[in-house]
């Protein structure tokens, strides 16, 4: 055998050591700290919380329970990543909430209307709701984040003006067994949110309107100046939002059998909270879909231990505030290069064309 022929069996036997060396290292480096450090918080929370309060935290109930009462927070999350992901905000994602919530039950309830009307006259709502939002930013020119605070307002007139301040019941049983159906031992409201959270991942990574999303919010003017039709892709953006925000509306007053006029609002913090944190997740800064889920039930874990370790009822409020704080920072932090101001001016609250 020649010496290029050793060289080449030598070559050819180490490859695949080489190889599986390679996707060691790689499956490290994204598992790692750094890329993936909510996976550690977590594991660091559930072994505090499992030597501290383990009667509770380790049972099987605690955890089916904090799966499902967290699925429509990481619905709503999911709908803030897509507006966040084209470069805008939207603060009327709790009012919008609140309106599916109320229409679903007032459509049920006092009207008598079939489940599935009501159910697509609710989506319709959070489309219509998805469409004023981008109408404003895009057509008119108003700052995304003045022009959904505006709408956020309005939003909550409409639910009171829907409910008269009292709180709808009588909800059909057909309904409510939405939220009572399990499969596998899982509630189908979570097996709705794994449903959307996949088609929303598809969407952004593997789509041509995803990268579209991406390059909107990335530099809109270089977007737009590359052929893609920015203002289509935020008003489609604060439509899918709004869409998602009704849906987990209509799922809560499954699950409950009433409608409630305060429902919504509590849906601000958390959502943006488990976005921003969840931007640091896999994605270099950007904001993506199973970062956002993983940053969910993170929140919640942290959440739960402390109630269940006998914090007080203002806990979780404290808990979501600080890791907003905490979740924008690194987020700001994590995109290697860019100064803050530029950061900003990228994820700019203006979404005006």
């Amino acid at each position: 055998m020649t010496a290029e022929a050793d060289i080449t069996a030598s070559t050819d036997e180490h490859r695949p050591v080489e190889g599986r060396a390679g996707r060691g290292k790689a499956l490290r480096r994204y598992l790692g700290f750094r890329n993936a450090s909510a996976l550690w918080v977590f594991a660091a929370m559930f072994i505090l919380f499992a030597l501290w309060v383990p009667d509770t935290f380790l049972t099987s109930q605690t955890w089916r329970s904090l799966l499902d009462s967290n699925a429509l927070v990481a619905l709503a999350a999911i709908g803030i990543t897509i507006v966040l992901a084209a470069g805008v905000f939207d603060l009327s994602i709790g009012t919008a909430v609140g309106v599916g919530a109320m229409l679903v039950a007032w459509g049920l309830s006092t009207r008598g209307w079939p489940v599935g009307t009501t159910i697509a006259l609710t989506l319709l709502a959070g489309a219509l709701i998805g469409l004023a939002n981008g109408f404003l930013v895009v057509v008119v020119g108003i700052d995304s984040f003045i022009a959904t605070l505006g709408v956020s307002s309005a939003l909550g007139g409409l639910i009171l003006a829907i409910s008269g301040g009292q709180q709808i019941v009588g909800i059909d049983a057909g309904f409510q067994s939405i939220a009572t159906t399990e499969i596998l031992t899982i509630g189908l409201p979570v097996w709705i949110v794994l449903v959307i959270v996949l088609i929303t991942w598809y969407v952004l990574e593997k789509t041509l309107v995803g990268r579209h999303v991406y390059a909107t919010g990335g530099n809109r003017d270089a977007a737009r100046l590359a052929g893609v039709n920015t203002g289509r892709i935020v008003v489609g953006s604060f439509v899918a939002c709004s869409m998602i925000a009704a849906l987990a509306g209509l799922l809560i007053v499954s699950r409950l059998g009433t409608g409630d006029p305060s429902t919504g609002p509590d849906f601000l913090l958390p959502t943006f909270s488990a976005a921003f944190l969840g931007a640091t997740q896999f994605r270099n800064g950007r904001f993506n879909v199973f970062g956002t889920l993983l940053a969910v039930y993170v929140l919640a874990v942290g959440v739960k231990g402390l109630q269940l370790a006998g914090a007080s009822f203002w806990v979780p409020s404290l808990f979501n505030g600080v890791a907003l704080i905490v979740a924008v920072s690194l987020t700001l932090l994590r995109v290697r290069g860019t100064p803050r101001r530029a950061f900003w001016k990228r994820r700019s609250f203006a979404a005006s064309e």
